[in-house]
């Protein structure tokens, strides 16, 4: 807003110094044309001015709206992925096995109690006398769906690995692998959404200019993410304006 009420008193200062000129320097039998010439040309120019800032901002209102929907896919992928690494070690590398995952695995829900058994080697040691050792044993309790756990009866993981907007048939690009930190091998994943893809449709030259925004309150880069393969990382590259779970 502050942008467009900036550009409106440039034109109108603009019109005020033309009138002036033309007024102090032109015969009095050319004025009405040139001013009828001027006035067309300051309004096409207003004009082109409001528009551009107006587009921009427009942009912007879409661009958010667009984003918060990706990132609500990605917090299922996220969600999903965690899940998979849980129950198997490690990270779907493709959306078929994934979502087959969530449809047929189940969480294991276990209980940890600590007793005390009979310490065989040490009874012998001691002639016989019974020594006793703690140790910790894990019952399991139950099996919990996977799917009923992060979904309920919502069937939206289906769908998830479709970004949801933008160009019509585009899915999320995903990777996953083995991170080798320190001689210990770290299941990482990825999963990237390019802007030119979430913005498809909207101003060539407002995309790319938002595929190169740094900031701290936007999303950085030419794509939304979560995860990383360079790095023991599941978080989103969006800010906390987008929501506070990244």
């Amino acid at each position: 807003m502050l942008t467009i009420i900036i550009a409106v008193i440039v034109v109108v200062l603009l019109t005020i110094g033309i009138v002036w000129l033309i007024d102090k320097f032109i015969p009095k039998k050319l004025k009405p044309v040139v001013l009828l010439v001027l006035w067309i040309l300051i309004a096409f120019l207003g004009y082109k001015t409001f528009m551009s800032v107006y587009g921009e901002i427009e942009f912007n209102k879409l661009k958010d709206r667009r984003y918060a929907k990706v990132i609500e896919n990605l917090k299922d992928i996220r969600d999903s992925q965690l899940a998979h690494r849980t129950v198997r070690g490690t990270f779907a590398n493709d959306w078929e096995s994934l979502v087959k995952f969530i449809d047929t695995d189940s969480f294991t829900i276990t209980q940890r109690r600590d007793t005390s058994i009979l310490d065989v080697e040490a009874t012998r040691r001691f002639g016989g006398v019974e020594t006793y050792k703690d140790i910790v044993v894990i019952d399991t309790l139950d099996f919990v769906s996977v799917r009923d756990s992060l979904f309920g009866a919502d069937p939206r993981y289906k769908t998830m690995m479709n970004i949801p907007v933008g160009k019509e048939g585009a899915k999320f690009e995903l990777k996953a692998g083995i991170l080798d930190q320190n001689d210990i091998k770290i299941p990482v994943f990825e999963v990237r959404a390019p802007k030119k893809l979430i913005l498809d449709g909207q101003d060539p030259y407002l995309i790319a200019k938002e595929s190169q925004v740094v900031s701290v309150d936007g999303v950085n880069g030419d794509a939304i993410t979560v995860g990383s393969m360079d790095e023991v990382n599941t978080n989103g590259n969006w800010p906390k304006n987008y929501g506070t779970d990244n």
